[in-house]
């Protein structure tokens, strides 16, 4: 990577744009992953109505054993990275490259990001509901209320939803003259960048980016996705051996999961 030299070298640093966290609210911590890679998470079926019997000795039915299903989640997201700043460099540009400051910029540049793209695409793969129509300023508002009622016929709690939307759905729903604007922008914002709310429900604006391609819009819940930070550690060496500066290195160890019988709690919209 190259290095800028120069006589007068400015103290201050043009920094690039971060959006910070934005699916802390979309996931749960729920499972303990503390000595293993892997829990086994177990969902127990359910047998159908029969009609009871006058007589005979199994008057309720045939008698079943009740089964059990199990959905393994094992961690494999082991990433890291490492840079070196030296000491020469450092002078040389006025201290610009301070090491905690470019360690900051690395978590809110590079792994945030990183670990945000990875849930919600997890999220999209994995939900239970979908639809794929094109998104218009005449439909917008229309293709919303279509995924709440699929949430609602697979018996999904509304309480905890999040929806997710992209610029391009945002602007459509906000020009679309069905939508109802009483309920739009809430003032009470609690969640991370949220911006609203649409039928109560809170939406938070992301980049184009962060969404699989097409995707316009993503209704989740927190149950359906534990999401476990196993390890993340981030160390800066001072003159380590071999090196007159600084040697950065971090690591995290995660994954994000959608639990089978919480995945219709979740509902993606494709563009056409």
């Amino acid at each position: 990577m190259p290095i800028n030299y120069a006589s007068k070298y400015s103290d201050k640093v043009d920094e690039r744009f971060k959006t910070g966290a934005v699916t802390t609210p979309a996931v749960n911590n729920e499972y303990d992953f503390t000595g293993v890679n892997t829990v086994n998470v177990y969902s127990i079926p359910t047998v159908a109505m029969t009609n009871y019997t006058m007589s005979g000795s199994s008057r309720y039915g045939e008698p079943e054993e009740l089964g059990d299903e199990v959905q393994a989640l094992t961690l494999t997201q082991d990433r890291s990275f490492t840079f070196t700043i030296d000491r020469r460099n450092y002078n040389d540009t006025m201290m610009t490259k301070e090491a905690g400051k470019a360690l900051a910029r690395q978590l809110d540049e590079v792994v945030i990001p990183e670990v945000d793209i990875y849930r919600l695409a997890t999220l999209v793969a994995n939900a239970g509901n979908s639809a794929t129509i094109a998104v218009t300023r005449d439909n917008a508002y229309d293709v919303f209320l279509d995924g709440v009622n699929a949430l609602t016929n697979s018996k999904a709690p509304k309480a905890g939803a999040i929806v997710y939307t992209s610029p391009h759905f945002y602007k459509m729903i906000k020009l679309d003259d069905s939508f109802i604007k009483s309920g739009d922008l809430s003032q009470q914002m609690l969640l991370k960048d949220q911006v609203g709310t649409i039928d109560g429900i809170p939406l938070i604006l992301i980049p184009t980016s962060y969404f699989p391609e097409n995707v316009e819009f993503l209704i989740t819940n927190p149950i359906a996705s534990p999401s476990p930070v196993k390890l993340a550690d981030y160390k800066i060496h001072d003159n380590p051996p071999g090196i007159n500066g600084w040697l950065i290195e971090g690591r995290i160890y995660y994954d994000a999961f959608v639990l089978n019988n919480k995945k219709n709690a979740i509902y993606v919209h494709m563009a056409a």
